[in-house]
């Protein structure tokens, strides 16, 4: 099973969306600090929207939605309620 996700550090107005086999673990990574990426200049970052999928390719499918601009206005609309 994997799951499409998009996470959002709190004092930042930035959003991360991707897609992994294991949300918990990959959020673990993208708060830790042995994390060197992009994603380690914003921490603490929270979940903020996630969707299961059945195989990775459809996870991969959803991912590249998200991230077009009807998908952003989207997640970007879950900042604005939350």
């Amino acid at each position: 099973m994997y799951c499409v996700y998009a996470i959002y550090p709190t004092k930042y107005n930035k959003i991360y969306i991707g897609y992994t086999s294991n949300l918990v673990k990959r959020l673990d990574a993208q708060n830790s600090d042995r994390n060197n990426g992009w994603t380690s200049n914003f921490e603490p970052w929270i979940i903020l929207f996630a969707e299961e999928c059945d195989s990775k390719h459809n996870a991969r499918k959803r991912e590249i939605q998200l991230k077009s601009c009807k998908g952003r206005k989207f997640i970007h609309s879950l900042v604005i309620n939350k």
